[in-house]
């Protein structure tokens, strides 16, 4: 065995050192639409919190707190997939556009931001019919599914905003452009 220095101590043999710096945090890539995202995210917060304090500390659960998360979780992940498709985060294959000529590398790119607007936009049309058919309400509280569904809904239009605001910036972009902004994780707002 080893003798463990002061820093050391509680760490594995050959643990690598890590050091933490104090870094500032940058929001500057916030954006208002990443707002409804932001706010859904502290809502569930709570409500889990909420939901664990009176399940495990009072011994007496809320009904409404887990159905309410489960809806709450979902809105959140419609809301911040906007966040995502504004910023062009969504997880992409890059290696098959390294791989080919850059002028074949455009074409893909292309047509996987058309597909992805094409999907996003059916989505969205989808949507729209499911939630007008729509007539049952949550199990414990009051509330249409519908409204739910709206929410959704809407986040998937402005999805399909940002598709074809992203599908005529490749457009407009030169496959070297293309391929130096996949390489800088391009981010453009």
């Amino acid at each position: 065995m080893t003798q463990r220095g002061k820093n050391n101590e509680g760490r594995a043999d050959g643990a690598p050192d890590i050091a933490f710096e104090n870094q500032k945090v940058d929001l500057s890539d916030i954006n208002w639409t990443d707002a409804p995202a932001l706010i859904m995210f502290w809502v569930l917060g709570i409500v889990v919190f909420l939901q664990f304090f009176t399940r495990y500390v009072l011994n007496d659960s809320i009904a409404w707190t887990e159905e309410t998360a489960r809806y709450f979780m979902i809105l959140l992940t419609f809301l911040g997939s906007v966040s995502a498709i504004r910023r062009g985060s969504h997880i992409t294959l890059e290696f098959f556009v390294r791989a080919v000529p850059r002028t074949i590398a455009k074409i893909m790119v292309i047509a996987a931001q058309f597909i992805t607007f094409a999907l996003l936009g059916t989505m969205t049309w989808v949507g729209v019919e499911l939630t007008q058919k729509t007539r049952q309400k949550m199990i414990s509280l009051p509330i249409p599914k519908a409204w739910i569904y709206w929410v959704c809904v809407a986040a998937l239009a402005v999805m399909t905003v940002y598709a074809v605001i992203w599908l005529w910036r490749r457009l407009r972009s030169t496959p070297d452009e293309i391929i130096q902004q996949i390489e800088a994780g391009y981010r453009p707002d």
